[in-house]
């Protein structure tokens, strides 16, 4: 069950993220309260995941999958660039939390 309230964090953190850019620097009401109300539950349900699941793990795979979709919603929505420079680093985050996931387990 940790898994899915760290998969839920991480849904709550990508939109509240997304809310942010759309608050404007707290020009527009909606997403503003949005970015606070998001945030709010993904600390949360990382808050529960995080007593099972290692925190530097729950940590890591937290933000930098939120960090991949939120690159995703940047460059297919925002119209953000899509530079080789931008898909090496994200690629080369995505290689540290999966061996951070590995370092984790032991061999028997």
């Amino acid at each position: 069950m940790a898994w899915v309230y760290l998969l839920l964090a991480i849904l709550f953190e990508v939109t509240g993220t997304t809310a942010m850019k759309l608050a404007d620097g707290f020009q527009n009401l909606i997403p503003t309260v949005v970015v606070f109300v998001c945030y709010g539950i993904s600390i949360a349900f990382l808050t529960v995941a995080v007593r099972t699941i290692d925190i530097s793990v729950a940590y890591a795979i937290w933000s930098a999958i939120g960090m991949v979709i939120i690159s995703a919603i940047g460059i297919f929505w925002f119209n953000e660039s899509a530079t080789l420079w931008k898909i090496i680093s994200i690629g080369i985050i995505i290689i540290g939390v999966v061996s951070l996931q590995v370092s984790g387990r032991t061999i028997a």
